[in-house]
């Protein structure tokens, strides 16, 4: 058979193998035993024998993120009905940069934006598009908040964070060639930015956290945004996994101050039950996006000679693009707005169970009462390697995955719930191999 030539046996068992996923709950999975032989030779394997080593041996072989006690890192829990748009999305080969040649899946992804928008408290005029994830998200956004002061005449050379900012900016803001300002304190404060201020040069933008990886951590939102606004500064709000809380309406007075940021990034593969990849930037004035993004060649004026049309490829470090908003979209019009609420909703609800659950054990020690779904905890007497050895059993055994991290120095417990799947007889399971 040629290159492009359908094999339907081959569409048969890749298809069926997507429908049993969806149907069977999430393996937790394992990690690849004895390497395959080289599977890329001149002649092929075939479609039956690549098959079955996709299917059979490497597939197996990862960690299912959303498996209902994935608790490391930030997990994912995408519905299946976006799974089943992002698999339309691969075999429908769109460009999803220009409204000339994605006008449809613009459309959708710009309507899941303006939910986003709308939820933070953005003007009806704000407006983005969705990127790679959230470390693409900030050096977009940072990029156009260092256009924006240069052409005011900043020399734009710093950018204002505190410590627990996300490893993303930090490294962003290196490779843009520019530094960080240090603020002191965890938490990103009014009262510690405009301290760390004073007699600073080159200040462009300050960076605030709606919900730290490690603790799950809402900075002082309102404070930051009155002294940015004072001192001129864009403000950025890195949202990548606590701004999924927005769409829940006891939560949403955390982020009061995010309605006056000048751009904020969300993960929908994170707490918005998207597929990865999947971050929105979103612009509260898009336009200074595009004057930053926009790419110039004689082949690509075409797309600009209609000025309403609305370009996703303008307004991130981007140009080619998947449409990856469209799985987000679809679930929306799937099931609406409420039922994300509610599965949100359920996740809270789960974390304060398992904080509960753990002040209730005499071995164990809550760090702090999670701000959102991020449970941090001691066990007393033990140390580092006990940590280790703990997680590295839970996941040995296809139990659980977990992590642990380290708070002021101190190695400790940490779990991450994001999916509405999970239940508080699954972090037992996990509390209880600590005793």
């Amino acid at each position: 058979m040629s290159l492009h030539d359908r094999d339907e046996a081959l569409e048969q068992a890749i298809f069926e193998a997507a429908r049993r996923r969806l149907a069977e709950p999430s393996p937790l999975g394992s990690r690849l035993g004895e390497t395959p032989a080289p599977a890329i030779t001149a002649a092929g394997l075939g479609a039956e024998r690549a098959a079955a080593l996709l299917l059979d041996t490497l597939l197996p072989a990862t960690i299912q993120i959303d498996h209902p006690r994935y608790f490391a890192f930030i997990p994912a829990a995408p519905a299946p009905a976006a799974k089943l748009a992002d698999l339309l999305l691969a075999v429908n080969t769109i460009y999803g940069g220009s409204w000339l040649e994605s006008s449809g899946a613009v459309h959708a992804e710009n309507e899941a934006l303006a939910w986003l928008a709308g939820l933070a408290g953005f003007p009806a005029s704000a407006g983005g598009c969705f990127v790679q994830g959230g470390t693409n998200g900030n050096l977009s956004a940072l990029h156009a908040a260092r256009e924006r002061a240069r052409h005011g005449g900043n020399p734009a050379t710093h950018v204002a964070a505190s410590a627990e900012v996300h490893s993303s900016v930090r490294s962003m803001v290196r490779l843009m060639g520019a530094e960080l300002l240090p603020v002191p304190g965890d938490r990103l404060t009014g009262e510690a930015l405009s301290g760390a201020l004073d007699g600073a040069t080159g200040v462009f933008a300050a960076v605030a956290t709606a919900g730290t990886t490690n603790l799950g951590t809402v900075d002082d939102l309102a404070g930051v945004a009155a002294v940015c606004r004072d001192r001129a500064l864009w403000l950025h709000v890195d949202g990548a996994y606590g701004l999924g809380a927005l769409c829940a309406p006891n939560t949403r007075p955390r982020f009061a101050g995010l309605e006056l940021a000048d751009s904020f990034i969300v993960d929908p593969h994170k707490w918005l039950f998207s597929p990865f990849d999947c971050c929105a930037l979103v612009y509260r004035d898009p336009a200074f996006g595009r004057a930053a993004h926009r790419q110039h060649a004689s082949y690509l004026e075409a797309l600009y000679e209609d000025d309403d049309a609305f370009n996703p490829s303008d307004y991130g470090v981007h140009l080619t693009r998947r449409a990856r908003g469209l799985p987000l979209w679809f679930a929306l019009a799937v099931h609406g707005t409420d039922a994300f609420a509610a599965a949100v909703e359920r996740t809270l609800a789960t974390a304060r169970q398992a904080a509960a659950e753990i002040r209730r054990r005499s071995e164990l020690e809550l760090i702090a009462e999670p701000e959102l779904t991020v449970v941090a905890f001691r066990r007393r007497g033990w140390a580092a390697a006990d940590y280790g050895r703990w997680t590295e059993e839970l996941r040995a055994s296809g139990t659980a995955f977990l992590l642990p991290t380290t708070v002021d120095g101190e190695t400790v417990a940490r779990l991450a719930i994001v999916n509405p799947s999970t239940t508080l007889d699954d972090v037992k399971v996990v509390l209880d191999a600590a005793g």
